[in-house]
């Protein structure tokens, strides 16, 4: 698997990726459906962004009855409105139909459109003619031929001349076709609508009329549409601007509505004169109420606030956070709201107090008002950010600050960034980064998430090009910031802080060009690959080019670790070609014949295996490599003893990668989670761990020396089984807690690498240490060529893996140099 989507195949369950890309992927699917993209029923499988700003023209009425026996008109018409705030040009737009429930596209019956659309405008186009002649219509804007039926059929606004290629029902539109329907119209049987139901059917005598003269837009067509007297208007009616009063029409169209329809309340249109005349008639806190969801959900409300955070750009959250600067009293109700309104409809900035009208919407558990039929700026006002310490206090929620201005004065700390380059998220935690409750005493967890807060970076873009937190370095596990400020919002199971004010971390976790010293006169190392493959396509890299990548940065981390032998893991079991590559490209740069591969006598079946390479210069083989057919090693190990080059000590090497975390349907038994920290798999770690102990033993193996990716933390069961049987963790002697780990998952930082040594051996180790050159580092340095930025690419060890490496120091007696 390929290192940006493994998420820790090998190591615990994966599927991080799609951990935040449910809130990308459901906005962008709400800002479709609140443009009318979306029909009930109709599933989108990979939602695209709207060419254009959803919402602001919108077809006002349908009539196909044109011609017919009693129809008031010759010819069938369609009639478009703008309800925005700012002039619209139709040129390269059309009108596509397409009948009710039959098997026709949209672009078999197209209409091309030009000319400009001013706010409160109408423009009339007139369709084909019935057999039947009767009225004129009044003078068209654009003139057309198709023909519409009297009761059923789906019209579509598109925001392109292309026929669109799907009809919604027997044909779905794909995301990218949606995309481009500014406007739906499915009335009578329609099988593709917005919203609940369809428009009501029509007759000879009945168009579709939009409500408020064109306003009223709550993206359901049963709602928003009655069955009335046909109406048309044109470029020659005066203009009715939402908000202000309609002009009446050349005969008033009759709301007689559907019996199954249930329309969802619009606001009364706005007396003519200043908007901000009209008041709120509810508090932001009506609106939040005292609990998870909002009591007025699903009701139309004004409400009034100052602006907090303005996100309104199409690459952002399309909307604005306003806050009450008159909060009520109760401190279980939040004073702020997000409006899901670009700034087409109208455009603020912080400061601005606005009065705000809109339906109450619970989206993924964030009380927001959406869709927004109005935006009115009234003046300006000022909000100061809520100081909030971390940790919460126990039973203490973030729900009374949803949609809030807060600030958070102490220094926090970074403790994940998975998704920094996916979705510019960073994870920051009080009291320092986050640890894994099984890799060592006193971890608590429900603490660590009263702690913690999920930061975003206000962006709807999934793997953006300019990433934030990456100058001029990006940004590390355990960097800080102070007074961090932002609004505090909900989506998805998070609450999370869209910042408001520039964060700058602090790098007060300063990369190390060099391991740190271990002191003696052997020094031995381990590293996890991460899938280093010379099969393309496989597991590793896909392309020469990334291989080439891959290979620079595993060998800048050998060089820096100059280590006289090294177990390595993940390396493609294809017999020594992968190892052999390895070799070869190191000793390019180190010198010829400074390191030997050692051959694995029994790699297993694995498409990864377990490898060594040593200096022939500073160790000498004592018998042969050896391994072990047991069954329990799905990954066998390889066993080597050496001496320093010259004689004197021996030890020996045993290099392990022990069974994944990852929960399958192989999991039966004792290999099932069983619910406390260990994952799956845990009974045959501890198996595999009591087979190294009997290896040592059945084999006479002197001084041993564990090493390896076990995964399992430093107090999970395999752990204490190999304390238990005699061998000492060098990790937990010679490294401090704080740096006592080699893997980030989830937000929380463990030790999964070990080097454990046998008792006298324990005597001669002088040191140990961690090179944090991966987990600390996002993932958007790694040698991917997808998503990464090329500017952040460097062919050094950093980002190498997703495993930090281990170097021991042995002081070993006799031998030479």
């Amino acid at each position: 698997m390929r290192a940006l989507s493994r998420a820790f195949p090998d190591d615990h369950p994966g599927g991080r990726d799609l951990r935040r890309g449910a809130s990308r992927g459901g906005r962008v699917v709400a800002a479709l459906a609140a443009a009318g993209l979306l029909a009930a029923g109709v599933a989108v499988a990979s939602p695209a962004p709207a060419s254009a700003e959803p919402g602001a023209v919108v077809i006002s009425q349908v009539y196909g009855g044109g011609g017919n026996s009693g129809a008031p008109y010759t010819n069938d018409y369609v009639e478009l409105f703008n309800r925005g705030t700012a002039t619209i040009s139709l040129d390269g737009w059309s009108l596509q139909y397409t009948s009710a429930t039959g098997t026709g596209q949209f672009g078999s019956q197209k209409q091309d459109l030009s000319g400009s659309l001013a706010p409160g405008g109408y423009h009339l186009v007139q369709l084909s003619a019935g057999s039947t002649p009767s009225g004129a219509l009044p003078s068209a804007d654009t003139t057309g031929t198709l023909s519409l039926s009297a009761t059923a059929g789906k019209v579509a606004l598109v925001r392109s001349a292309a026929g669109l290629a799907c009809n919604g029902g027997s044909s779905p539109c794909a995301p990218e076709q949606a995309a481009q329907i500014a406007d739906l119209v499915g009335y009578g049987t329609a099988n593709y609508f917005e919203g609940t139901a369809a428009a009501p059917g029509l007759s000879n005598s009945t168009a579709a009329v939009r409500a408020g003269g064109g306003c009223a837009d709550t993206d359901d067509n049963a709602a928003d549409f009655a069955a009335g007297t046909p109406a048309p208007r044109n470029a020659a009616t005066p203009p009715a601007p939402c908000g202000a009063v309609s002009p009446s029409p050349s005969a008033s169209p009759s709301a007689s509505p559907s019996p199954s329809a249930s329309p969802t309340p619009s606001p009364s249109p706005t007396p003519t004169g200043d908007p901000c005349e009209v008041p709120a008639n509810r508090q932001i806190a009506e609106v939040q109420g005292g609990g998870d969801t909002s009591p007025l959900a699903g009701q139309t409300v004004r409400a009034e606030g100052v602006v907090t955070g303005d996100f309104q750009a199409a690459n952002q959250l399309s909307g604005f956070y306003f806050q009450d600067p008159t909060p009520d009293a109760d401190p279980a109700t939040s004073d702020g709201l997000f409006a899901f309104a670009r700034a087409t409809l109208k455009d603020v900035k912080i400061g601005d107090r606005v009065l705000v009208t809109g339906r109450v919407t619970e989206f993924n558990g964030l009380t927001e008002l959406s869709p927004v039929t109005a935006v009115d700026v009234c003046g300006t006002g000022t909000i100061t950010p809520k100081a909030y310490d971390l940790p919460r206090a126990d039973g203490a929620a973030f729900e009374p600050y949803e949609n809030v201005l807060v600030t958070f004065p102490e220094p926090l700390t970074v403790t994940d960034h998975y998704n920094l380059g996916r979705y510019g998220e960073v994870t920051v935690s009080a009291g320092g980064r986050l640890f894994q409750p099984t890799d060592r005493p006193g971890v608590d967890p429900a603490l660590d998430a009263r702690r913690s807060l999920l930061i975003d970076d206000g962006s709807s873009t999934e793997n953006p090009a300019a990433i934030p937190y990456t100058t001029p370095r990006a940004v590390r596990l355990g960097d800080t910031a102070v007074g961090v400020t932002g609004v505090l919002t909900y989506g998805f199971g998070d609450y999370l802080l869209e910042p408001t004010e520039q964060i700058t971390f602090l790098p007060a976790n300063p990369r190390l060009p060099a391991p740190s010293p271990v002191g003696g006169n052997v020094r031995v190392a381990s590293l996890n690959t991460l899938n280093w493959f010379t099969t393309l396509g496989s597991r590793g890299a896909n392309t020469a080019e990334e291989q080439q990548r891959q290979l620079k940065k595993i060998v800048a981390t050998l060089k820096g670790l100059n280590a006289d032998v090294v177990g390595l893991m993940e390396v493609e079991n294809n017999g020594q070609t992968a190892l052999n590559a390895l070799v070869d490209a190191l000793n390019a740069e180190v010198g010829a014949g400074t390191y030997a591969a050692l051959t694995h006598p029994f790699p297993g079946t694995d498409a990864i295996h377990v490898a060594a390479i040593y200096k022939p210069a500073k160790l000498s083989l004592v018998g042969q490599t050896r391994s072990s057919t047991d069954p329990v090693f799905r990954r066998p190990p390889l066993i080597q003893t050496f001496r320093r080059a010259g004689g004197g000590q021996p030890f020996t090497l045993l290099v392990n990668h022990f069974k994944s975390k990852g929960c399958d349907e192989e999991a039966d038994g004792g290999d099932t989670d069983q619910g406390d920290g260990q994952s799956c798999y845990n009974a045959e770690r501890v198996r595999q761990a009591k087979a190294v102990l009997g290896l040592i033993d059945s084999m006479d193996l002197p001084n041993p020396l564990v090493i390896g990716d076990l995964n399992a933390y430093g107090e999970e069961d395999p752990i204490h089984t190999l304390e238990t049987g005699g061998l000492t963790s060098l990790s937990k002697r010679f490294v401090p807690a704080a740096q006592r780990y080699s893997y980030l998952f989830d937000g929380l930082s463990g030790e999964l690498d070990h080097a454990m040594a046998g008792k006298q051996l324990v005597k001669r180790v002088s040191g140990a240490t961690i090179w944090h050159v991966n987990a600390d580092e996002p993932r958007i340095l790694d040698y991917n060529l997808e998503y990464n930025p090329p500017s952040l690419y460097r062919p050094d060890a950093f980002r190498s893996s997703d495993h930090d490496p281990l170097l021991i120091g042995l002081n070993l007696p006799g031998g030479k140099g």
